[in-house]
This record gives C-alpha cells, sequence and structure tokens, in this order.
C-alpha cells in the first residue's frame, strides 16, 4: 500500500515541494529502497514461518520448476536490458539530473509480446516454486494481486504520458499472458519529457 502510494503524483508533488525542486532527481530511488525495505519483513515472515508445506516437488518436476525459474530470470533480465534499467532503479537520475529527457515507450522484443514482461517473468518465478508452503502461497497470492492492480495504475500513467499511442498498444498487446505468434509492429514511441 505504501508503495503504491508513493507512486502517485500527488505524492511525488508534495515530495518535491518538501524538498525542492531537484529533489526529484533522488525520488525514483527513494521509491526502490522504500519499496524493498517494506517488502522485507514480508519475505522475513514467510521464510521464518512458513507454515504447512502444501506440496514439495520431486525429480523430474523439480528440475522442471527449476529450469522454468532460470528462464523466468532470463525474461527478467532481458525486460531489465531492453529499458533503462539505470533509470527504473533511480540511479540514472542521480548522475544526469537533466529531467526533460523523453520517455520512451518500447514496443519490441518482449515487449511486442507483452506489455509487461516483467510482471509476467516475475509471477512464472514464483509460481513455479517445487516447495510450496501456507506462507508462500499467501505471499505469491498477495504478490500476483498487487501486480495485477499495479499494472493497472501504471497503465492509466502511461496512457497519460503516451496517449493514442499506447492506446494503440493496449489494443494490440496482452498485459500479462502472451499470445503465440502474435507482435505488435517493432519501434519506439517517444513521449514528451520525462518525469
Amino acid at each position: 500500500a505504501l508503495h503504491s502510494l508513493l507512486a502517485t503524483d500527488s505524492v511525488k508533488q508534495a515530495f518535491q515541494r518538501a524538498f525542492g525542486q531537484t529533489s526529484d532527481r533522488f525520488y525514483r530511488l527513494f521509491f526502490n529502497i522504500v519499496g524493498g525495505l517494506t517488502f522485507l519483513p514480508v519475505l522475513a515472515v514467510a521464510a521464518l514461518d512458513p507454515g504447512q508445506t502444501l506440496y514439495q516437488l520431486t525429480r523430474p518436476w523439480v528440475l522442471l520448476t527449476s529450469a522454468g525459474q532460470a528462464l523466468a530470470a532470463l525474461l527478467l533480465l532481458l525486460g531489465l536490458l531492453q529499458t533503462d534499467s539505470l533509470h527504473f532503479l533511480g540511479l540514472r537520475q542521480i548522475s544526469h539530473p537533466d529531467a526533460s529527457e523523453p520517455s520512451k515507450l518500447v514496443i519490441n522484443g518482449l515487449y511486442c509480446h507483452v506489455r509487461h514482461p516483467l510482471y509476467t517473468a516475475g509471477l512464472l518465478f514464483i509460481w513455479l516454486t517445487p516447495v510450496m508452503t501456507a506462507s508462500v502461497l499467501a505471499l505469491n497470492l498477495g504478490l500476483t494481486l498487487y501486480i495485477i492492480i499495479g499494472s493497472i495504475f501504471e497503465e492509466r500513467r502511461l496512457v497519460g504520458e503516451f496517449g493514442q499511442a499506447y492506446n494503440d498498444y493496449q489494443r494490440r498487446v496482452p498485459r500479462l499472458i502472451p499470445r503465440p505468434g502474435k507482435c505488435y509492429p517493432p519501434g519506439q514511441v517517444i513521449s514528451k519529457a520525462r518525469t
């Protein structure tokens, strides 16, 4: 909830008023650090109190799910490499504070199959676990719900930033589950100044 609240424009503007005009360049890094720190206790609970084991896969299934998790991790890395991952983490803004650089809507590579390949890869990774406990199930359900709801809010922001180009992209490319053989025409759409 805090992570979603911090993503709103009103909180970003309040941060800027409180810390000055140049604080914009630190906001994304602050956002990611707070998000990571608030998620650590949730992970700790799942690790320290796993609850009842619901299933534990054996060979060959454990090998298949582990291979699936490795593929999901690779897809996550490829998705990050396709976008400006340093900007995503908040590091580029610190070293290059020019906030007027335009954003690019990447619609090729993994992004021509699903609009949110990082979320898709993350969901694959968490659900292909070879050992499912009650705590991990609760965590995975919560993460799945968070990702779905978060993608809805993110898309509202992207429609505001890219307009009709993003609406067209939404009509042609599925949100999280790819359609085999379907791909949006490759390329990039340039937006107004990045914020």
